[in-house]
């Protein structure tokens, strides 16, 4: 069994409304020297694979086809191996 993290974000100069409001709120609470934010999302998947590229395989085509829009969303991913 492996454990995916997958790290969803948006590209650099695309606009993050969610970040704007996070920094916005931060400043609110006196947070001065935060002058940017990026929001992004944590996606964890437990699967079964053959080995690790199996499992780093599966991962990216998961990432490719479903979990990240590519015209607008980076990705990134770490694979642990799980004992359960």
């Amino acid at each position: 069994m492996y454990l995916a993290r997958i790290h969803v974000r948006f590209k650099p100069g695309v606009l993050d409304p969610q970040g704007t409001a996070i920094k916005g709120a931060l400043n609110q609470l006196g947070f001065k020297g935060v002058k940017d934010v990026r929001a992004g999302k944590l996606i964890e998947i437990t699967l079964e694979a053959e080995d690790r590229e199996a499992a780093d395989r599966a991962v990216r085509e998961m990432c490719e086809k479903l979990l990240a829009n590519p015209v607008i969303e980076d990705f990134t991913f770490e694979i642990a191996e799980e004992n359960l």
